[in-house]
């Protein structure tokens, strides 16, 4: 159903708003910094390219990172992965759609997803809601977002269809996102997917990065044969996913490299 609470994001962020949601992003990233880094084992692959992305890209070119989703605690343990300087500047972290029947419950937790970047987003109510258009907006303003395209937390990590929000925001993106994918294994190690729900210590994590790519030459193909705005949201997330599982097998045979070393 649609998300009918009051709307937690203001349309001109004041002062007091900017202050409190760079602290709740600086402090939540801090302890996924040392959490991730520094009380458990981390291998990261290819972290340049994601760096660069976040430093240097054009104002004009949005980023989608999307990842593959272990447990509920990914985001933010994911970001872990990146320098503190990264994690305390507001305006180069990423934004992220984030389930409302678990995020924003309750006002205090409306509070502090929101001032975290999570966008409120209805599961099962496809992808025209507002949480998508917000999100839409962000990437039409050169942000950058980051998605977990399989839609919820994939405890079995067989293959699932990716969701075709990420189909529509690339379909609909008025610039030329740049897409990153990442695969990550281990993080379900350190948060387990069953009670107690309590982030361990001394686990191994791997993050492999992979090759930035675009959908444009894509979407300009299925343009020009005139597709539908249904044809063009399938065709495009299947592309990301054939893109996106490519990086599996490469993720989980590092992982098993990394722990047969001590």
């Amino acid at each position: 159903m649609p998300y009918e609470e009051k709307w937690p994001f203001p349309a001109r962020p004041r002062l007091p708003w900017t202050l409190s949601s760079t602290l709740v992003m600086g402090l939540v990233g801090t302890y996924s910094w040392l959490w991730t880094k520094y009380l458990n084992r981390l291998s990261v692959h290819n972290k340049e390219l994601l760096y660069e992305l976040i430093e240097k890209r054009d104002a004009s070119t949005p980023l989608i990172t999307i990842a593959n989703h272990q447990s509920c605690m990914d985001d933010p343990h994911l970001w872990g992965i990146l320098k503190l300087k990264h994690l305390w500047n507001l305006k180069k972290m990423r934004w992220t759609p984030a389930a409302t029947d678990i995020c924003f419950t309750k006002d205090l937790h409306s509070v502090f997803f929101s001032r975290g970047k999570c966008v409120p987003v209805c599961r099962g109510d496809g992808v025209y809601q507002k949480g998508m258009d917000f999100i839409l907006e962000k990437l039409n303003c050169g942000d950058w977002v980051h998605i977990f395209p399989e839609g919820k937390v994939n405890l079995s990590q067989d293959f699932i269809r990716l969701k075709w929000g990420i189909g529509r925001l690339l379909c609909e993106c008025r610039l030329n996102p740049i897409i990153l994918p990442l695969w990550h294994v281990g993080m379900n190690d350190v948060l387990p997917n069953s009670q107690p729900y309590v982030p361990r210590v001394g686990q191994k994590i791997t993050v492999l990065i992979g090759k930035p790519f675009s959908v444009m030459p894509l979407l300009e193909c299925l343009r020009s044969e005139n597709r539908s705005a249904v044809e063009m949201r399938k065709a495009i997330t299947d592309f990301i996913q054939e893109e996106f599982q490519m990086l599996k097998s490469q993720a989980e045979s590092l992982h098993q490299h990394f722990q047969a070393h001590r």
